[in-house]
């Protein structure tokens, strides 16, 4: 059965490398930069400035400095592209937990589980995550948002930079239509080319051909081209991959409960529950979220990100309360709640302040977490005090 509502949202981060640059160093905004090596290399990100000039990628540096003399090489390195790319998707994740991160600078949301009843909120709320992102991390982005991962993907780069396109369902086919067949997934140049001298410049074309026809122009994958020419895709959002996994925990009520301490209790619990697991691991998370679900099924969720990794309890309640009260708007009685930890990472030795303060309380923790090894949870924090 076919989407009511658009879902599934793809972020394509607009000239990714060199926003970041023009974030760090205002002054490179407007002009002609790239990021690349400068000798042997190829050219990695482009200004769109540079790009009118015929810079693109991924073309050798030296062939970019020969076309476009005046152009600007900055490289900050990786681990300063690679803050700003967790950052971006950790603002996703405020939105939904359900991100797939396909590389530093675009991904997929899958906006489902938040619950939205309508059109005009969905697009309301990714407005605000595109505005949060350029307020937060003075980069844009741009948007697409459909009904599956392939059309979501297109509409994300049809009006970049700064883009913000949304399919509705039932759209798709008519979206595609115009677009020539380079468009999709697997049609690459030369393929374009081979197209274009059989007279199919188009998506449209595809269906102005017989199934003999399709079959010498694409083999066994004639139906599969039809269907990506339909705009049909049933891939779904995929979380994070192994080596940046998250922690999670819910529980679902025997009755429904509408009582916002209890639920509060709760989720600080959870919170109790997870931390153990992420020290245990040597790793500190960024962001929480916190999803409700009302007892007709319908979901919530909202999630907020702290400036530092953290891994002791305390620095995460006072999300607890103001992350309840955001999630749950309609305050009818929950059916379940869930706290899940994302933007893993493994922290480095490096002094931090307040280190001293933190370094006694991780004892503390340790000391705990080893009292409650065992399965029982005896020993709980809650804020500063201790609890049996």
């Amino acid at each position: 059965m076919a989407s009511t509502l658009p879902t599934i949202v793809h972020l394509d981060a607009d000239a990714f490398f060199v926003a970041v640059e023009q974030a760090l160093d205002p002054t490179l905004r407007g002009k002609l930069v790239a990021v690349g090596g400068r000798e042997r290399g190829i050219i990695a990100s482009a200004s769109y400035e540079a790009r009118a000039r015929g810079v693109y990628t991924p073309m050798p540096t030296m062939q970019a400095l020969k076309i476009c003399p005046e152009l600007i090489l900055a490289n900050q390195g990786w681990k300063r592209y690679g803050e700003f790319s967790r950052r971006m998707f950790e603002i996703c994740e405020t939105l939904t937990p359900v991100v797939q991160r396909n590389s530093i600078d675009e991904g997929y949301l899958d906006i489902g589980p938040c619950g939205f009843k309508t059109v005009a909120e969905i697009e309301r709320r990714v407005r605000a995550i595109q505005q949060r992102i350029w307020d937060d991390l003075q980069i844009t982005a741009s948007f697409g948002i459909a009904t599956n991962k392939l059309v979501s993907a297109i509409a994300s780069k049809a009006k970049k930079p700064r883009g913000f396109t949304l399919i509705l369902p039932g759209d798709e086919a008519a979206f595609l239509a115009p677009m020539k067949l380079s468009v999709i997934p697997g049609v690459g140049k030369k393929s374009e080319a081979r197209l274009e001298a059989a007279g199919m410049k188009f998506v449209r074309d595809l269906f102005t051909r017989t199934e003999s026809e399709l079959k010498l122009l694409f083999g066994h994958a004639w139906p599969e081209m039809l269907a990506m020419g339909r705009g049909e895709d049933n891939r779904p959002v995929e979380l994070e991959h192994e080596d940046a996994k998250s922690y999670s925990q819910q529980e679902t009520f025997a009755q429904d409960i509408a009582d916002f301490a209890e639920i509060e209790r709760i989720a600080k619990r959870m919170i109790d529950e997870l931390m153990p697991a992420i020290r245990a691991d040597g790793k500190r998370v960024r962001t929480m979220t916190v999803k409700v679900r009302y007892s007709g099924m319908e979901d919530s969720v909202c999630g907020r990100s702290l400036a530092e990794a953290a891994d002791l309890e305390a620095q995460f309640y006072p999300l607890v309360q103001p992350l309840l009260k955001e999630a749950w708007t309609k305050r009818r009685p929950l059916r379940l709640v869930s706290v899940r930890f994302s933007g893993v990472e493994k922290p480095e030795a490096q002094l931090e302040m307040f280190g001293q303060t933190n370094e006694k309380k991780r004892r503390l923790a340790a000391v705990l977490d080893q009292l409650n090894n065992g399965g029982k949870k005896t020993v709980v924090q809650h804020g500063h005090q201790l609890t049996k």
